[in-house]
């Protein structure tokens, strides 16, 4: 069985670039303020949705291991 993630958006940082639906389109959503959403929080590990954290450019995704809370991203300094 591979990792779960955890993953959420700081709306409070979206701006709206969509790169996160590009990467990711099943993945994500923008809503009518542009502002983006995962489609399901807790999800499988998946490149797409590490592409799509790695590529905002604000870093408005964060990403964690599911049950530990454990950075994935961004990686803890």
């Amino acid at each position: 069985m591979g990792d779960r993630w955890h993953v959420e958006v700081d709306r409070s940082l979206c701006i709206g670039s969509a790169q996160c639906t590009h990467h990711a389109p099943t993945a994500f959503h923008l809503d009518s303020a542009m502002q983006s959403h995962p489609t399901d929080p807790e999800t499988d590990a998946n490149e797409k949705i590490l592409a799509a954290a790695e590529s905002c450019p604000v870093e408005a995704i964060a990403i964690t291991l599911l049950g530990s809370g454990e950075a994935v991203f961004p990686p803890e300094e």
